[in-house]
C-alpha cells in the first residue's frame, strides 16, 4: 500500500455522489466539511477471521458533524459503520437500557413508543436530525477496512476539490498505523495449533501528503494527534505541520481527550478546556473546537 490502487468502481460512485451533493451545499451559500469519523479494521488473514483494531468509538467525530452543521456547513460524514453516529447519540447504547426505554402498546395494531422520560436528550436530536435531513447537510458514507477508508478518502476528497477554501478537512478518524500487505498476508484462518503468533506489519503511508499537496490543495486541514505522553505532545503536532504544511493539528491526550485540546498551528497554540462547571451542564469540548475551528476557518478563506 505504498500508493493507493486505482480507484474501484464503487470509490468512483462515492465521488460521484459527494460532488453532485457539494455542488448543491455550495448552491445553498454552504461551507462544507469532510469529516472522518471511528477506528479502522485491519485484517490478519485475506479471507479475515482475525482483525486488529482500536479503541476509537467514533464519539469525537459525531458530536463534532452535529455542531458542524449547526454552525451552518454542510458535513460529508465518512464513518465506520456501528460507530457513533450523529443525533443518535441521544439513544443510550443497544441492550435492556433501550429496551426499556420503549413500550409497546397493545392490541389488533401494536405500535412501540419511547418513555421519554428516560430518554431525556431524543426530542431536540431527533429534531435537529430531521432539519439536516431536509436541509440535505449531513452525506453519510460508510467504511469498514483500512483500504476502504483510504480509497474513499481519496474519493471524498476529489470530489470536494472544486470548492477550494471553502472546504475543511476535520480527520478525527483514527486510522491504524500498521498493515499487513495483502502479498504477506495468509490465505485461511491463523490455526492456534501452530503456536504462538508473531506478526510483522507494515506502516500504513500517510495520507495527508497526497491530500495537502494533489486531491485538495486549496482546502482547510485539520488533522489529530493522540499520545498519552504530555512531554511529546506538541513536538509530535509540530512534526506534522511541518512535514505535511496543512493547517491545523488539535492534539490530545488519552486521558483528557474529553475536557482539554491543543490547536496547533505553524505560529500558534491555543488550549481549549472545560471548566467544572461546564462540565456539570453537559457542555461537550466539541462545542468550543467548533467555534473556534469555524473562526479560523473564515480567516483562511479571508487571505
Amino acid at each position: 500500500m505504498a500508493e493507493l490502487p486505482p480507484q474501484t468502481p464503487a470509490e468512483a460512485e462515492v465521488e460521484r455522489r459527494v460532488r453532485a451533493w457539494a455542488e448543491g451545499q455550495r448552491a445553498r451559500g454552504k461551507r462544507v466539511a469532510l469529516v472522518t469519523s471511528g477506528g479502522t479494521q485491519v485484517p490478519l488473514e485475506a479471507r479475515a477471521v482475525r482483525f486488529l483494531e482500536n479503541f476509537s468509538s467514533g464519539r469525537r467525530g459525531a458530536a463534532s458533524a452535529e455542531r458542524l452543521v449547526r454552525a451552518g456547513y454542510g458535513v460529508c460524514f465518512l464513518h465506520r459503520p456501528r460507530s457513533v453516529f450523529p443525533w443518535a447519540r441521544a439513544l443510550p447504547a443497544h441492550g435492556p437500557t433501550l429496551l426499556d426505554a420503549l413500550r409497546l402498546e397493545a392490541g389488533p395494531d401494536p405500535r412501540v413508543t419511547a418513555d421519554l422520560g428516560a430518554l431525556p436528550r431524543l426530542v431536540p436530536a431527533l429534531q435537529a436530525y430531521r432539519r439536516a435531513k431536509d436541509e440535505d447537510a449531513l452525506l453519510p458514507v460508510e467504511f469498514t477496512s483500512l483500504g476502504e477508508y483510504l480509497g474513499l478518502l481519496r474519493a471524498a476528497a476529489r470530489a470536494l476539490a472544486p470548492l477550494g477554501s471553502s472546504a475543511m478537512f476535520y480527520l478525527a478518524a483514527a486510522v491504524s498505523d500498521f498493515y499487513i500487505p495483502a502479498s504477506e498476508m495468509p490465505e485461511h484462518k491463523i490455526q492456534s495449533i501452530d503456536g504462538p503468533l508473531q506478526i510483522t506489519m507494515k506502516m500504513v503511508p500517510k495520507m495527508l501528503a497526497p491530500l495537502v499537496k494533489e486531491w485538495a490543495p486549496e482546502a482547510f486541514i485539520i488533522s489529530f494527534k493522540l499520545e498519552t505522553n504530555p512531554s511529546i505532545l506538541v513536538d509530535k503536532a509540530r512534526q506534522a505541520l511541518k512535514k505535511y504544511h496543512h493547517q491545523m493539528v488539535i492534539a490530545n491526550l488519552l486521558d483528557s481527550r474529553r475536557t482539554s485540546v491543543l490547536m496547533v498551528t505553524r505560529d500558534s497554540e491555543m488550549q481549549l478546556s472545560l471548566s467544572d462547571e461546564e462540565l456539570t451542564q453537559g457542555v461537550e469540548i466539541e462545542e468550543k473546537i467548533v467555534s473556534y475551528l469555524e473562526s479560523r476557518h473564515t480567516a483562511f478563506m479571508e487571505k
